[in-house]
Parts: C-alpha cells; structure tokens; sequence
C-alpha cells in the first residue's frame, strides 16, 4: 500500500531521514572526539572547528587501550565460540526433536532475557568473589556466554527448522547418525544463520558494559570499563570521553561493515518461502 501513495523520491527523502537520525549519535561521538574539551562543551556547538588529537592522545597517556581492546576481543571471542558449541546441538535437538516441552522451554530461556542484570548482580558479585573470579577474564567470558546463550538458541533454532527433514530422513536411510546429520547436512545449509548469530553474539559481547564495570578491573577490564574510568566527580571530560568511545566502537563497526551482507541474509532467512 505504501508504494501505492508515497513516490519513490519520497521514500528515499524518508529513509535518509531516519537513517541520518539513527547515525546522528554516532557521528556527533565522532566529532566530538576530534575537539578540545572546550570546543566540546560551547554553547552553542561548534560545528567548524579545528580537529586536534588531543583527545585519543590523552586516552592513550591515561589508559592502556590496546589491553583494554585485547580483553574486549578475548571475552566477546571466546563467549562466542563457546555459546555457538552449545547453542548448536541444542538448537538441533530441539528443531528435529521436539517433545511436548520444547516450545515451554524455549519460552522460558528466552523469559530470562526480560529479567534485569541489576537483579542478579549481588548473587553473581557474591560467586565471583567465592571463586576468586573477580577482575579475570574467566568470570566476564562466562557471564557473556550465558547472557547470549538463549538468543543464539532461539535464532538457530528459528535457522535449523527451515532445513527439510527430507533430507535428514536421507541421511539416516544411508546409515548416518545424529553427529553425521549435524556435521555434514545441518552446519553446512545453516552458514548463514550460524555466522550472522556469532555475528550478532559478538557485538553484544562487545558493547556490554554492565558486567564489565562491576566485575572487572585493572587486569580483566574490557572498552566499557575504560570509557567509564572518564567519568570522574570533577565532571565528564567530552572530548576524552568522545574519543575513547570512538576508539572502543570503531573495530566493532568496521566488522558490522565488512560482515552486513553475511548478517543480513542470516537474520532475513526463512522469512520469505
């Protein structure tokens, strides 16, 4: 209907529109970033200005970003790969063996996403600390992994169940097994679902900040918790704290870039039959 009434101009002027709107956050980071910390504050803002690296400059005099950026890429890492072992088999055998149980507990894993992290952050903070967990890359690769897990489950799921059981019954009429269906017919016809849930698991591992700045430290801090540390009872340091968000978003940006086509198809799959 909506073809029918807006012209295709109308439509493009619209999508400009909103798309300038949702990136307006992140371009105005960015500009922000190559300002002093004067310029950052003027009211009202400077639009032309005189770019500086003032800014990453003193992010990197203060911080150490290549051990922050090394603990953001272990953590996001390694919670993704581990979840994609789990959430693969689990995906599998709830697609094509369901039981009367298996949309309950679907429900009931994706539930847990509803429940606020504030919630469980004294009982998890107090298991951290029995463990002598707090502040090691361990804990925040764990708690990352769990945190993802029901939504890659959910998304391989919804991925595995496009596949026919025809070609499964195929598989097992030639003598093969559950491993046989899963590794050499399943993984395969589900690429694009697999790589766009790491995809997807990977980002959020990356920009999670809760944990992060509540478990971790000197030794295990990731991005978030070196942006937090600009925040201080003097005040915000905008231009600092600019750049040290800019710095912490780019690497994760320019794989969403380079990866949209991968995580596009795997999230539109079997929208359409």
């Amino acid at each position: 209907m909506a073809q029918r009434f807006l012209p295709t101009a109308l439509r493009t002027l619209v999508a400009w529109v909103l798309g300038l709107l949702v990136a307006f956050p992140l371009i105005w980071m960015a500009l922000t970033a190559f300002k002093s910390e004067m310029q950052a504050i003027s009211i009202p803002p400077q639009i032309l200005f005189k770019p500086t690296l003032h800014a990453f400059a003193a992010v990197q005099a203060r911080s150490d970003y290549l051990l922050y950026a090394r603990n953001s890429a272990i953590t996001a890492g390694l919670s993704t790969l581990i979840g994609l072992l789990i959430a693969a088999p689990a995906s599998y055998s709830m697609a094509f063996f369901r039981t009367r149980r298996t949309r309950d507990l679907l429900m009931w894993m994706l539930s847990t996403k509803m429940m606020p992290a504030v919630g469980a952050l004294v009982p998890v903070y107090l298991i951290a600390r029995w463990a002598h967990a707090l502040d090691s890359l361990s804990a925040l690769t764990l708690l990352f992994m769990l945190m993802n897990l029901p939504i890659m489950v959910w998304l391989l799921y919804s991925s595995f169940k496009e596949i026919p059981n025809e070609i499964l019954e195929a598989v097992r009429m030639d003598g093969g097994g559950t491993w046989h269906e899963l590794r050499y017919v399943v993984l395969p016809l589900s690429i694009g679902g697999l790589s766009s849930t790491g995809l997807l698991a990977l980002v959020m591992s990356w920009n999670e900040s809760f944990w992060s700045i509540n478990l971790a430290s000197a030794n295990a801090g990731t991005l978030a918790t070196m942006i937090a540390s600009f925040s201080s009872p003097e005040g915000l340091f905008w231009a600092k704290l600019s750049a040290a968000s800019l710095m912490a978003v780019a690497p994760i940006i320019v794989l969403g870039w380079m990866s949209q086509k991968q995580l596009v198809s795997g999230l539109t799959f079997g929208a359409v039959k």
